[in-house]
């Protein structure tokens, strides 16, 4: 075999190896250990800014999109779930994933508390790139919560930001860049014509 064509081979293998497999259509299949969380997060906002639910199947997970749809198989007895990625984690060496209660009740992981699983992407989405639009400040506390009331009352889910001098913002946090333009307009009709955008 002439050397150009060994060199091209080994050229090629190396590529095979180095590429994942991601990027010729196929999800990879990810072995670690999982464990559960509940409890005291229950209610609290998650990394993507929406409430946890225990008793819903999702997941956190270190890198994955918001939305990635994934089956969590725990190896000891072969029960799968699939769940939903919502949340960042877990911070633990060695565990790959963190499951609701409802997960880890569903592969029979809640009583070991950690188990050994395989992961697989069900359904991959692409990464949503949040902003924060600051809708209005104010000095007057009852003003602010006045405003935030009232986009409540409409559909949006604002909070209040108390700077060190006292000023209250009203913010609307975790926002998909895609509904901005939507959004701004929906506040221009509540008279607030120029919100501050902040990316996040």
């Amino acid at each position: 075999m002439p050397i150009e064509w060994k060199m091209s081979f080994l050229f090629n293998l190396i590529l095979i190896f180095l590429v994942p497999l991601s990027v010729f259509g196929e999800s990879i299949p990810m072995e670690g250990f999982a464990s559960w969380y509940g409890g005291k997060f229950h209610g609290q906002r998650t990394a993507n800014g929406e409430v946890f639910d225990t008793n819903l199947l999702t997941a956190a997970h270190r890198t994955l999109p918001f939305g990635t749809l994934v089956k969590v198989t725990n190896l000891t007895n072969d029960k799968s779930v699939i769940v939903r990625i919502n949340d960042r984690g877990p911070f633990v060496e060695e565990r790959i994933i963190d499951l609701s209660k409802a997960a880890a009740d569903a592969i029979g992981l809640t009583p070991m508390g950690v188990a050994r699983v395989r992961i697989e992407i069900v359904q991959e989405v692409k990464p949503v790139r949040y902003v924060t639009l600051q809708v209005a400040s104010f000095s007057n506390l009852t003003n602010a919560l006045r405003l935030k009331n009232q986009l409540t009352e409409i559909g949006f889910s604002p909070s209040i930001e108390k700077t060190e001098t006292g000023i209250h913002r009203v913010v609307l946090e975790h926002l998909p860049a895609e509904k901005l333009e939507e959004t701004k307009t929906r506040l221009s009709e509540l008279g607030f014509p120029r919100p501050i955008l902040r990316t996040k």
